[in-house]
């Protein structure tokens, strides 16, 4: 008798994503376990759809028989309101990254926090995490600051352009983690600040392809100083770069990407994925330009 192997049907939804490295990273991985399992990115901008339509996205899926879906910019914090059931850390960071559909209810995750927090462990292990400059708490912004926190990080700076979302994400942490220092700061503090921390962590889109350069000035910059980044794609970007070229420890944005991805895959199928297989995937990707 034939036995009726389990298949997968998985989507990403956010703006820009057909170019991904993330469905690949996922079907690949599946191919080594011997699943059948399809990832199609569903991108805004092709679709001509609005950010604030992605429960319209969800439902349909379901209709059409996808099991999962990532979420990613600008659904994240948009697709709250459209689960049954969310889980205390996404809700804790207020952002969904990941849903799985199960008997007709939408349940969310949130792996970008987790698997920052598996980047930081695993790429700068024994990292000093007194003091930490972030740079960004838009989405992403928003798991990797309860990531530091939940990390051991004792005092965290909060800097974004828009200095009414620092000061509400600073606000929000203070009330989960009451014993750290969590500061919301404006970007002219910025060059004052970097000579006071420990590590610096970019979590805005600058570095990448089309938003290329160096999200601050770093002259205050050391070979003292941890520097990690959450942009990928170049995983060399130039703050990483120039921070390499100081001797400063460096936390590539392929990282967090691969820890995202791995704990997506095994709340999606159950299976624990191959961590250093999939980075390796990621990165030879990456070399080859993909």
């Amino acid at each position: 008798m034939s036995t009726i192997t389990q298949s997968y049907l998985v989507g990403l939804i956010g703006d820009g994503v057909v170019p991904s490295l993330t469905p690949p990273m996922h079907e690949a991985e599946a191919d080594a376990h011997g699943l059948r399992y399809l990832y199609r990115p569903i991108d805004l901008s092709v679709i001509g759809k609005e950010g604030a339509e992605v429960g319209e996205l969800l439902r349909a899926g379901a209709l059409l028989g996808f099991n999962a879906f990532n979420i990613t910019h600008p659904c994240k914090q948009l697709v709250l309101e459209h689960l049954d059931e969310i889980s205390d850390e996404a809700r804790a960071i207020g952002a969904v990254n990941t849903v799985i559909i199960k008997d007709g209810k939408f349940h969310g995750y949130n792996t970008d926090a987790s698997g920052f927090s598996w980047a930081l462990a695993h790429g700068l292990p024994g990292a000093t995490l007194d003091s930490v400059l972030q740079l960004g708490v838009g989405g992403a912004g928003s798991a990797v600051a309860f990531a530091l926190l939940d990390s051991g990080v004792k005092e965290l700076l909060l800097v974004d352009p828009e200095a009414a979302r620092a000061a509400e994400r600073a606000a929000t942490l203070s009330l989960q983690f009451p014993e750290r220092t969590i500061l919301a700061c404006t970007p002219d503090q910025v060059p004052a600040l970097l000579p006071q921390v420990d590590g610096l962590l970019n979590a805005t889109p600058i570095g990448m392809h089309h938003h290329p350069g160096l999200p601050l000035d770093i002259a205050g910059l050391t070979k003292e100083h941890w520097v990690a980044d959450v942009v990928y794609r170049p995983v060399d970007t130039e703050l990483i770069t120039a921070a390499k070229k100081l001797g400063a420890k460096t936390l590539d944005g392929g990282n967090m990407a691969v820890g995202q991805a791995v704990d997506a895959f095994e709340i999606i199928t159950g299976i624990t994925p191959d961590t250093a297989r999939m980075r390796a995937h990621l990165l030879s990707m990456l070399e080859a330009g993909l």
